[in-house]
């Protein structure tokens, strides 16, 4: 006891303790903020009132997940379904956080909320706990945590996104703690994170980069091998999860043309296309970040924030780069009087500014722009942490990009599809709750799973006399626990009627697919001014 006492008071370990205390309760006080302004209570979020359908596929496959172990009714599009068991296109690993919260906790419209809340606060208290930052920093972190407000769009939200940004933040911390002092559980732990993230996102392999450099540092040949058979290993456990565990989507979810016209058109073409792609993928990048600016549009704001966070990370690695080469101190501050060399400095900041450079390329070869732009506000939320630790002495780096989070943000979010928090309205609770007595008791789940018995068919739209209209999805969430979601396009469904596989239809009333039904004499379970559901013959 008086050894750690001793420990406690050397280190001054309750300054740091009241650092981490601090930035654990700043998201929760930026979420009550948040919901404050708009005169409402983070009790109020209510995932039904959310436009954000793929809120819809994430909670369903946890909740079969927690009370079967996996759902008992395939996920999939037109249909589609995993070769193994009934999870959709995105690898299960992305949720595996709600999964266990789930298990310890039970799983209802608030758990993934909660659990996102909870994992930001776990990741701030503990990077500011193993990097012990000064206050200024600090001050900087906090900072710039408050001024961008997507942070707290995503934990009030079903979006698995903050699960993404803990482990980042966690990640960084862990290796600015390995690089103060050096330890093999911290190696492990760096390669645990990063293969992890792998698992829910290809290009987090990035990161693995860090901890491989790190360990071919320490033990060379044996790091260079060991780090290539980890590589290797996790792409080989992407490859297989994405093979067997994912359903195939509407379209491909990575563009692989760039790669493949190599070995089809031969060098010279795949040049071309390669080059192609970049210019015209750049083009409509800087078009969409353009009109950001201007508009406020939400995927090029999200481009406009990364950009500038790269010119950051940049502009510091270079400038720090050429310190060291003109011989100047090897050695910077850092907290409570520890020291950090410029190397290793240098090494975070180049790493991350590398990450943001190649991910951007992946951007513009390999995914839609505006569906691929949240996935860069993985990169944003870490950078916050990793700028808040450079030097500065009249806080410009941190004015800046505080300046334009506050511009495109806040003063610029002006579309509530993006921005706006699903409060929860009583005639949409009452009408999900309504749905819900009436599909409990009409549906009978099948234990023979998974099965397509357990599949009711999302038709996304239908056309309703001469108006195109959008199937109210939020009512969804009233299905019975483990039922599967197969979310269909209009022309699947009409086309293969006849030979649809799934037992029940939800659609809008009054259209196509209503008609069909009707003329079919499937069983009507129930209907309302938004919804109709039916179940095809047993």
């Amino acid at each position: 006891m008086r050894r750690f006492a001793d420990w406690w008071k050397r280190d001054k370990r309750y300054v740091t303790f009241g650092k981490a205390v601090f930035m654990a309760f700043l998201p929760l006080l930026c979420c009550l903020v948040y919901c404050a302004v708009q005169g409402r209570g983070i009790g109020e979020v209510y995932l039904p009132c959310s436009e954000w359908n793929d809120e819809l596929f994430y909670f369903k496959q946890v909740e079969g997940i927690v009370n079967y172990g996996f759902p008992q009714g395939y996920f999939g599009f037109n249909e589609s379904h995993a070769l193994r068991l009934s999870f959709a296109a995105w690898s299960p690993v992305l949720v595996f956080p709600w999964i266990l919260w789930g298990l310890l906790f039970g799983w209802n419209l608030m758990s993934p909320i909660i659990c996102n809340l909870f994992l930001m606060t776990l990741a701030c208290f503990f990077f500011v706990w193993l990097v012990r930052p000064t206050w200024r920093q600090l001050g900087v972190l906090a900072f710039l945590f408050c001024l961008f407000p997507l942070n707290v769009r995503y934990i009030l939200s079903g979006m698995p996104e903050v699960i993404c940004f803990s482990l980042l933040i966690l990640f960084y911390g862990i290796a600015l703690n390995f690089l103060r002092r050096e330890s093999g559980w911290k190696l492990a732990a760096l390669f645990g994170i990063s293969g992890a993230l792998t698992l829910m996102r290809p290009y987090m392999l990035l990161f693995m980069l860090l901890p491989a450099y790190l360990w071919m540092r320490r033990k060379k040949w044996v790091g260079l091998v060991g780090s290539g058979v980890l590589f290797a290993a996790t792409l080989g456990g992407y490859a297989w999860i994405k093979h067997y565990l994912g359903a195939e989507y509407f379209t491909p979810l990575f563009f692989t043309d760039w790669i493949t016209t190599f070995f089809r058109e031969g060098i010279g073409a795949g040049i071309h296309n390669f080059f192609g792609t970049l210019y015209w993928k750049g083009k409509s990048f800087c078009r969409y970040t353009v009109e950001g600016f201007r508009s406020g549009l939400a995927s090029g704001a999200f481009f406009g924030g990364y950009l500038a966070m790269t010119a950051v990370l940049l502009g510091q690695t270079f400038a720090d780069f050429f310190k060291g080469k003109g011989g100047l101190a090897g050695e910077t501050k850092a907290a409570e009087g520890e020291r950090i060399s410029l190397p290793d400095k240098l090494l975070i900041e180049g790493h991350l500014a590398f990450c943001f450079v190649a991910m951007l390329a992946a951007l513009l070869l390999m995914y839609k722009l505006t569906e691929g732009s949240k996935h860069l506000l993985t990169f944003i939320a870490v950078g916050i942490f990793v700028v808040s630790l450079m030097e500065t002495r009249a806080f410009k780096k941190a004015v800046l990009l505080g300046a334009l989070f506050a511009y495109l943000y806040s003063y610029k979010a002006v579309d509530p599809y993006d921005y706006q928090v699903p409060y929860v309205t009583r005639e949409r609770e009452a009408q999900v709750e309504a749905w819900r007595e009436c599909l409990e008791e009409g549906i009978r789940l099948e234990r023979e799973a998974p099965s397509f018995q357990n599949v009711i068919i999302w038709t996304l739209s239908d056309a309703v006399g001469d108006e195109a209209v959008v199937t109210k999805w939020q009512l969804l969430y009233a299905l019975p626990k483990g039922m599967g979601i197969s979310c269909c396009e209009l022309q699947y469904v009409t086309e293969h009627f006849d030979t649809l596989q799934s037992r029940y239809i939800a659609a809008p009333p009054g259209g196509e697919v209503d008609r069909l039904c009707r003329e079919r004499g499937y069983l009507e379970l129930g209907r309302d001014a938004d919804l109709v559901v039916y179940e095809r013959g047993r």
